[in-house]
This record gives structure tokens, sequence and C-alpha cells, in this order.
């Protein structure tokens, strides 16, 4: 069974006052009124509405069908590459999930492997002062002879960041950026406390002192 058209009813409704401004200024009123009688003939006058109806929308779907076989017949006498090329397109959309195409776009960041004895910096700077991974590492970088090869980990939350290099880097870094302002935040830059609560653990003698 064929599947019913969907009518537009506002194009329908242009085309009917067309079709009403179209037969006032008819030039052949003689043959309308010749096939005015033979409706009214035919067609019992309760039924004259729904026929007008029927033949408004016969001709809108078979303009519908012309429309569709005629980009069909365009698409057919494209030159062969360019169907090839449309085709495999196609394909191309029809096999890739919303989740592979979201993963191509933002494939994650390899995580590189922090070594042993490396150190992780505390910086007063984040997500919410318009700072990103990528601001931290040219920051870093600046000057200082510290390559992005030298930065370990970086983790930018909303009001901070953490950053993981070697201690002498760590060092190279809080020298440079300690109290220098960043769009318009004056840097804190340390150790950070997890650090030194690991540091401290073999060094202080009362359990109760120990942090969990």
């Amino acid at each position: 069974m064929e599947k019913e058209m969907e009518l537009d009813l506002d194009s329908l409704a242009e085309k009917i006052k067309d079709i009403v401004n179209s037969i006032k200024i008819d030039s052949n009123p003689e043959e309308l009124d010749m096939l005015k009688k033979l409706i009214k003939k035919n067609v019992p006058f309760t039924l004259r509405g729904y026929f007008s109806a029927y033949l408004l929308r016969e001709l809108t779907r078979k303009n519908v069908k012309k429309e569709k076989f005629a980009r069909k017949e365009v698409r057919k006498s494209a030159p062969a590459p360019i169907r090839e090329v449309e085709k495999k397109a196609e394909k191309i959309v029809s096999t890739v999930s919303p989740v592979e195409e979201h993963s191509k776009v933002e494939k994650p960041r390899q995580v590189k492997v922090v070594p042993e004895g490396a150190k992780t910096l505390y910086i007063n700077l984040g997500k919410m002062g318009r700072i990103y991974a990528k601001d931290l590492v040219e920051l870093l970088c600046e000057d200082t002879g510290i390559t992005k090869d030298d930065i370990y980990m970086v983790r930018v939350h909303d009001k901070y960041s953490f950053v993981s290099m070697s201690e002498e880097n760590c060092n190279i870094a809080i020298n440079k950026l300690l109290g220098k302002v960043i769009k318009g935040r004056t840097v804190q830059i340390n150790i950070s406390n997890r650090e030194k609560r690991e540091d401290r653990k073999t060094e202080e003698a009362s359990p109760e002192k120990v942090e969990a």
C-alpha cells in the first residue's frame, strides 16, 4: 500500500489562490463552462466539494512524483566518477556510528608515563580564568629551556591545575612563574600539598599527624 503523502497546506492554499485568479482571467471561459456542466451532471451536489479536493490531492501527488523522477534522472545523467563518489560517501556515512564519529573528532590525548621521582606542581590557574593545558605548556616552555617532552602530565581544573615534571624543572617553573600576573591573576605555584605530605610521611614521628 502506498504511503500517504504529507500535505503542505500552506503551499496548497497558495496554489488554490493561483487557480482562482487564473479562472478569473481564463481566455477560454466557454470550455470551463462546458466542463462545469459535465461535473454538475455527473457529480452529486453533496460530493462536489470532495470532488474538487480529490482532484487537488491527485494533482499534488503527481507533481511530487514528477519532481522525484526528475531528480533521479538528473542523478543518473551525472558522470560516472561523480556517481561513484556519491555512493562511497553514502556508504561511509551509513557505516560510521555517532560514537565513532565523535571519537574521531575528539581523540583522547595519549598520556605519558610519569617516572619515579617526578614532582607535581600546584598552580592557581584554571579554566575559569580561561587557562587551558595548551596555555600552561606555553607558559612553562617560554624562556626556561623546558620542552613539551619534559612535561609528563597536565591536569586543568576550574580554579587550579597540576603539572608533573622532574624536580629540577619544577624548581625552574616556580622561579619563573611565582608572582607573575597571568590574565589578571597573580600566579601562586609550588610543589603540591599531596607531594609534600608524601615526603613528610617518613619524617613525622606521631602517627596522628599523618593525613589519610
